[in-house]
């Protein structure tokens, strides 16, 4: 309950109002049927027209009264639960924001939407429910109850029988619905990350004719989800049938006693309309009462997995000295070891070694799953290592405040990720200040500017989701603009030139070693001529560095690089110029 007491407190009026106001509402429900069994029994049998008009008044004066306390204790129900959902949810927006890979890899990120939106939904319904029925039906049954001896302790009774009953067949249900509700939410799980995965390519889905495919994979999901929806909610379908036939059958016996006491002349019709009437609320609040338990059993297990997500400790916690800042950029890598699944033997980075001078250009080359990408990932700690030591400015990246350390590194990650909105936009990312000048300065280095002007609205072109209407290659330059606008002491490149042309990639290199003096540079590449003219280039084959040094340099020492160098270049005749 303390993820809650923060919101509720917030909000704490609409706690009190919300069930204040309908347990007025109740009151007048219990009322209402005693003054129109008087009515009855005194006005209309004697023909007191007076009498009649007289209470009539008073029983309109109480529904205008239930009226207006119904709708103002539904009104601070709705709120109050919209506003402790809205907390919750930035709540649990904030925690996944703190994140590592590894954390985000283990919940799954469709399993994490779900958990936003859907779980939390359901603890919105049922604190909106229990605002606005759990504390007015208890008023409602109770009083019901009183008034129902009062008027007929002989028959009153009836309603022992039918209690226990209710009770019974509640429990049963909701002991056995509750399993089924985490059943069904992982199935939502599974619906959202199939969705999104289709969605997000359907580029691909589309060129390799996957469609089909996709449709029968998306049925199998959907029918999963069905089937465990109808598990669930079918224990609840139950409720309305068991409760209709407890109010029929203590109906007919009510009405079969009460009967034969009017025909001797020992109770009056008015008295029995009202305990008809009050045994139908004390029915319709003990089914309510249930539902309320119903819909708490399918909120406690969203309660849990957001309680999941909200206790889980981050694999990356931020710490170190507040006050350390990054001046040069050098980076240095220790002895590291890093598996990406800690109970696996094989390590992806082993024992690596190797030191970065600040201001210089590294290239990184290697075989597909050498470990390329998962080394500069270890930079900005979006994993940390298992052992060893990586350091930025001679400090363990573990004791440089989070913020500082990635707010002076600029990686530009394979997967190219653009928003939607306008390309200014999405280039201010890197600096939400930047000017016009700016942007276009970062654009130029990018080569991007060519392509952006040819735009009818230039800058505030509209970027479709994903920057689905631009190509592979303006997106790439994009990515490097924004990187470039952070202004950062280390600049990473994941293969991030790979969908452009060979002159348009020279361009980037030439321009971001003759304006990007004094910033650290490490371009991950697949070709080879995209690192040649590099400070110093790291090769790297299962995990490990198989060479390090110059282009001429490896070419005499390192059998890896010649392999790649051969297999790119020498159709092109450049190991002439070796």
């Amino acid at each position: 309950m303390s993820k809650y007491k923060e919101h509720i407190k917030k909000n704490f009026y609409c706690f009190i109002l919300g069930p204040l106001f309908m347990i007025l509402e109740a009151s007048g429900e219990f009322i209402l049927p005693f003054i129109n069994a008087n009515i009855i029994n005194d006005g209309a049998a004697n023909g007191d027209i007076p009498y009649i008009l007289r209470y009539g008044a008073y029983m309109a004066i109480i529904a205008a009264g239930m009226l207006l306390t119904g709708i103002l204790g539904a009104f601070y129900g709705v709120r109050g639960s919209a506003r402790t959902a809205a907390g919750l949810r930035r709540d649990v927006f904030r925690k996944i924001q703190t994140f590592s890979f590894s954390d985000i890899d283990r919940f799954s990120t469709g399993s994490l939407i779900t958990r936003v939106t859907n779980d939390i939904t359901q603890i919105q319904t049922f604190i909106q429910n229990l605002l606005r029925g759990f504390f007015r039906s208890p008023v409602m049954l109770i009083g019901a109850f009183i008034m129902s001896f009062k008027l007929s302790p002989d028959i009153a009774w009836v309603i022992f029988i039918i209690v226990p009953f209710l009770g019974a067949a509640t429990f049963f249900i909701i002991k056995t619905a509750s399993p089924r509700y985490t059943v069904m939410q992982e199935r939502i799980d599974s619906l959202n990350t199939g969705v999104g995965e289709s969605v997000t390519n359907i580029k691909v889905i589309k060129s390799f004719v996957r469609e089909e495919h996709e449709k029968n994979k998306f049925r199998a999901i959907n029918g999963a989800l069905m089937e465990k929806t109808v598990s669930a909610l079918k224990m609840m379908i139950l409720m309305q049938p068991v409760s209709a036939l407890a109010v029929n059958v203590t109906t007919l016996m009510v009405v079969w006693v009460a009967g034969r006491k009017i025909m001797v002349g020992s109770m009056e019709i008015g008295t029995l309309t009202a305990f008809i009437t009050y045994l139908s609320q004390i029915l319709t609040a003990l089914n309510f009462l249930a539902n309320i338990f119903l819909q708490g059993t399918r909120a406690a297990a969203s309660d849990k997995r957001i309680s999941e997500v909200l206790e889980t400790v981050p694999e990356i916690k931020d710490g170190g000295d507040s006050s350390r800042r990054i001046e040069s950029g050098s980076v240095e890598f220790r002895n590291v070891f890093f598996r990406y699944f800690k109970d696996r033997e094989t390590p992806v980075l082993d024992n690596i070694s190797l030191s970065i001078d600040p201001g210089g250009l590294v290239g990184i080359v290697g075989p597909t799953g050498s470990g390329k990408s998962t080394l500069i990932s270890l930079i900005s700690r979006l994993y940390d290592a298992d052992s060893g030591e990586v350091l930025v400015d001679g400090a363990n990246v573990k004791d440089i405040p989070m913020r500082e350390l990635r707010e002076n590194i600029a990686v530009v990650l394979q997967k190219n990720t653009l928003f939607s909105g306008t390309i200014a936009e999405n280039l201010r990312w890197g600096d939400e200040n930047a000017s016009a000048e700016d942007m276009e300065k970062a654009c130029r280095i990018a080569c991007a500017d060519g392509f952006i002007s040819s735009f009818p609205d230039g800058y505030d072109t509209e970027i479709g989701q994903g920057g689905g209407n631009l190509s592979g290659g303006q997106k790439q330059r994009l990515c490097i603009a924004r990187a470039l606008l952070k202004h950062p002491k280390i600049m990473i490149m994941d293969d991030s030139t790979s969908a452009v042309d060979t002159a348009t990639d020279a361009s980037i290199r030439k321009a971001l070693r003759e304006q990007l003096d004094g910033v650290t540079k490490i371009i991950i590449a697949q070709r080879i001529a995209s690192v040649i003219d590099a400070d110093m280039i790291i090769v790297m084959n299962g995990g490990k560095i198989t060479g390090c040094g110059t282009h001429s340099e490896l070419m005499k020492s390192c059998a890896d690089y010649r392999d790649i160098y051969y297999s790119q270049c020498e159709d092109d005749g450049e190991e002439d110029a070796v």
